[in-house]
């Protein structure tokens, strides 16, 4: 039976449980017949080589073709060859991808932290593009919530596209603790049956009000703002200067919206080389002004954007994910969820740059295995 978290992930793994522990809890869709190579060592040999830099199935292939007998017998895969490119793509392709991503979310909460004694996690969706099938032209989109401290994926759910987002990350939030957490929102989440999923779950939301609610971004737009004290911080960095200003004020009682207790509105200018850009959001939150003062509110929006910067963008980059040809079954999200798990695995060790992590790694494989082994 496959390994399913409930709603309280902390009552069912502990700091203690190992990796491989919880990999073994992934039924394996083989017969038992003829099994060759144990399902768990294979996703660990994976993860592994992931954690070298291995990007492809093939690469995965070749590295565990390298691997010395003792790494195999780490895996579990003594007295056997390393398993090949062909066996692993199709493996992977019958893998029960939401008990993986489940179980690994559910372990990696366990290893990750608080951020002034809440945990603020951020919920987005990114297209595997280079999964796109050839028959129909669907690519797979993923949505994972992403812990904003830690850097770490803790769940990940698959819909057919990314119209179908919306009650994704409904269903992604329903197998999280959210009590006592804020959950970060882009605007085409702004909806009342997901603030409803929030608060009535013990969390607090954050989301951005554009046109796609218009008559709520209307009245946020046409609040006194001008009247109201800002808070302004401003960073700098190779030419380029940005200044955010946040006003925040209770939520007016003529704004019906489940949960709501600030509105804000958030003016963010950009002058990068001498050209000017301004943007103006509005923010609506279920947090009070004793939770949410204006810095940390601002805090928390300029953090969502991390699941972009920090996961998105290293995907696609650092592993080549869009440039990846990996199409067949659940194939294509596992290898998205292993390079989600690295991705954690070294934020939490403190590894800031993945990239170089991954080169560390891949010059010095006994400290891949090492990690895998006992984290």
């Amino acid at each position: 039976m496959p390994f399913c978290p409930t709603s309280t992930p902390q009552a069912r793994l502990t700091r203690q449980q190992r990796l491989l522990d919880v990999l073994g809890t992934v039924a394996d869709p083989r017969d038992r017949r003829g099994v060759r190579y144990p399902l768990v060592g294979v996703l660990a040999l994976a993860v592994t080589a992931t954690l070298a830099g291995c990007r492809s199935f093939a690469a995965i292939g070749q590295w565990a073709a390298d691997a010395t007998t003792d790494t195999l017998a780490s895996f579990g895969l003594a007295r056997m060859s390393a398993p090949d490119e062909s066996t692993l793509r199709k493996l992977f392709a019958r893998i029960d991808a939401d008990a993986l991503d489940q179980a690994l979310g559910v372990w990696m909460w366990t290893r990750t932290f608080t951020v002034e004694q809440r945990r603020v996690i951020a919920i987005d969706g990114k297209t595997i593009r280079g999964a796109r099938t050839r028959v129909g032209g669907k690519a797979p989109h993923l949505v994972a919530a992403f812990d904003h401290g830690a850097g770490a994926v803790l769940g990940q759910v698959a819909v057919d596209a990314k119209s179908n987002e919306i009650p994704a990350a409904r269903t992604l939030l329903g197998q999280l603790d959210l009590d006592n957490a804020v959950v970060t929102l882009d605007a085409m989440h702004t909806q009342t049956d997901t603030a409803t999923a929030i608060t009535g779950a013990g969390g607090d939301y954050v989301f951005t009000v554009k046109a796609n609610m218009p008559t709520l971004h209307h009245k946020l737009k046409d609040l006194p703002w001008k009247d109201m004290p800002a808070y302004t911080s401003r960073t700098a960095e190779r030419g380029r200067r940005i200044t955010r200003t946040i006003k925040v004020v209770d939520v007016p009682d003529w704004i019906d919206f489940p949960g709501a207790a600030q509105v804000a509105q958030l003016r963010r200018t950009v002058t990068d080389h001498g050209a000017k850009t301004v943007e103006v959001i509005y923010l609506i939150t279920s947090a009070n002004h004793t939770a949410a003062p204006p810095q940390r509110l601002a805090t928390w929006v300029q953090g969502h954007w991390s699941i972009e910067n920090r996961l998105h963008w290293v995907r696609d980059v650092t592993f080549a994910e869009d440039a990846s040809q990996v199409r067949t079954g659940q194939a294509p999200r596992v290898m998205a969820t292993c390079r989600n798990l690295v991705i954690g695995m070294l934020r939490i060790t403190g590894w800031d740059n993945i990239a170089a992590g991954l080169r560390h790694h891949a010059r010095h494989s006994d400290h891949a295995l090492r990690l895998v082994l006992t984290s």
